[in-house]
């Protein structure tokens, strides 16, 4: 068997012509022509599959140690057709500290459908069986690393506690990929992505995949896939195509400049708090306990008290200001007002999402470059600084 940076290459052969093409071509058509009536052709409507799509969802299946694999309009259509698997009156349990689009998805699309969801702190794994044992439930749905402070969640045990009480454990594994961590060789169930992050890797294509541990699984969302009518296009499929062959570089890059920089931020004095579990020995080990082979590139910390925020990302010159993340170029944002601005203040404050909080999403340029960045933006952002009481506290948060 091939290994993964081979598999990133090359992906699974669909077998559609035979004219030695390197790369498999993009299949503009909407329809194929039949030989006869009595056919039933390998494809036949564009809706129902392409050889283009398909190249893609056999190559992310085989990534993730899956059955099968699916091609989303988004990441959001991804996750919609999951949840859209299940009937009015099933409950899901959902970690706590999602991504506020899936937020806005649960509780302004799939609470009017009927479905209950009961949200849950995933690293109080006493919490967790509490909530699935209470009455029957039928999924539990998490983040492998948690948006945007970078909580590390144990999908084994997750698993294993969904799977006792009769549950399936979706993961979106977006902020790892397949090359950090293969949730299904945990127990997961079905693994989401928004493919438009880190596996197309250049901000160019909006993409979501979805890949099912089971036959079962995956004619659940085929039927979701093809009714509901939320697949990728050809052209955008070979675009995470050729983003997938260079994740395995992108991605060390974009980790070997996070460690440096979240190093910089927790020893900065404007900054009170560092959210990387890849910082310290003790973070890189709890990973490694949990199944993960790296922390990504994304990072979070929060800026003291008295110091704006908005200073800091308004004047960064190489970061961007952004939303998304796994790109080769660096992007910043305020959680509270950009990616999160759909969950209640109340409620974000109990997740740590604070109004002081800024991600970064860091990409592959010169680390020197950003780590300069960052240092005029904070320059800028002390020559405001309010005086407050509060006091400093530097630490890491796996």
């Amino acid at each position: 068997m091939t290994q993964f940076a081979t598999q990133l290459v090359h992906g699974v052969e669909v077998h559609d012509n035979e004219t030695g093409a390197v790369n498999p071509p993009i299949y503009n058509s909407s329809t194929y022509a039949f030989s006869s009536v009595d056919e039933a052709p390998r494809w036949d409507y564009a809706r129902s599959g392409n050889p283009t799509r398909e190249f893609l969802e056999r190559q992310i299946a085989q990534l993730e140690h899956g059955f099968q694999g699916f091609a989303f309009s988004s990441g959001l259509a991804a996750i919609h057709a999951t949840l859209s698997v299940f009937s009015p009156g099933d409950r899901i349990v959902v970690g706590a500290n999602i991504y506020g689009g899936t937020y806005s998805q649960i509780h302004e699309h799939f609470d009017r459908w009927g479905l209950d969801f009961a949200p849950v702190d995933t690293q109080d794994l006493e919490a967790v069986e509490r909530a699935l044992q209470l009455v029957p439930t039928q999924a539990l749905y998490i983040e492998t690393l948690t948006n945007p402070v970078l909580q590390v969640n144990d999908v084994a045990a997750l698993a294993s506690l969904a799977h006792r009480y009769g549950a399936v454990l979706i993961v979106d594994n977006t902020f790892v990929t397949p090359y950090l961590q293969q949730p299904l060789d945990l127990g997961a169930d079905i693994v989401l992505h928004s493919a438009t992050k880190y596996l197309a890797g250049h901000s160019d294509v909006i993409a979501g995949l979805a890949v099912a541990k089971s036959e079962s699984i995956a004619h659940r969302l085929y039927f979701a896939l093809n009714r509901l009518g939320g697949a990728l296009p050809p052209a955008e499929c070979d675009s995470v195509r050729k983003g997938l062959q260079t994740l395995a570089l992108r991605m060390d890059r974009q980790q070997s400049n996070a460690s440096p920089i979240a190093r910089y931020l927790l020893a900065h004095p404007l900054i009170s708090v560092v959210h990387y579990p890849g910082a310290s020995e003790a973070g890189k080990a709890l990973l490694e306990s949990k199944g993960l082979r790296g922390a990504g590139g994304v990072l979070s910390f929060e800026v003291k008290r008295g110091v704006d925020p908005s200073i800091v990302v308004n004047n960064l010159k190489i970061f961007r200001l952004a939303v998304s993340l796994g790109a080769v170029e660096s992007l910043a944002e305020l959680p509270c007002r950009m990616t999160h601005f759909e969950i209640p203040r109340e409620e974000r404050l109990k997740l740590g999402i604070s109004d002081e909080l800024i991600r970064l999403a860091i990409g592959i340029e010169d680390v020197h470059d950003l780590l300069a960045d960052l240092e005029q933006a904070f320059t800028l952002a002390a020559k405001s600084e309010r005086p407050s009481p509060r006091q400093n506290r530097v630490s890491t948060r796996a």
